[in-house]
């Protein structure tokens, strides 16, 4: 059993209200090996909301207190995100679930680049806030773009299909 991002699985979480719906992970979640988790709804956060980033550092800087999130309207969402992050990893660690494939770029789920704080579009290098809780904890992330992620997925199937 892995978890994915909600927004991965096709549900409208995102800040604007959209998901970003990823076909490859259909055949996971058909198969009842992938389950939806998005921090940013476990903190509380409403649908819509202005977008975030984080500013200051990356996410291990947030758990630091050295970073802050904050909305592009100012609203600074830092305890939103750690709660969220918090009970994002309690559901897990239920699970037992010791893989994540989450959202790019997010400020939550980024893994290895996230949006830069100046809210442009550009990135910069660094974990969303979740990601680096998980990353802490002994959960492996990947995101959709990895490149290995197809190969996994077909091992996950493979593995579920024998077992």
């Amino acid at each position: 059993m892995i978890a994915i991002s909600a927004c991965l699985a096709g549900e409208a979480v995102r800040y604007d209200g959209s998901h970003k719906f990823y076909a490859p992970l259909k055949a996971l979640q058909n198969s009842g090996m992938a389950v939806p988790v998005c921090p940013e709804i476990l903190g509380g956060l409403p649908v819509p909301r202005a977008p975030a980033e984080i500013t200051g550092g990356e996410g291990c800087d947030v758990w630091a207190g050295t970073a802050r999130v904050t909305g592009n309207d100012g609203e600074d969402v830092t305890d939103a995100f750690k709660q969220g992050a918090l009970r994002a990893l309690e559901y897990l660690k239920q699970r037992n679930i010791t893989h994540v494939i989450l959202k790019a770029d997010s400020p939550s789920c980024g893994s290895g680049r996230i949006y830069s704080g100046a809210f442009d579009g550009s990135l910069k290098s660094g974990n969303g806030v979740a990601t680096a809780l998980f990353e802490a904890n002994g959960i492996t992330v990947w995101h959709e773009d990895h490149p290995a992620l197809s190969g996994l997925i077909g091992q996950l199937l493979q593995n579920g299909n024998n077992g």
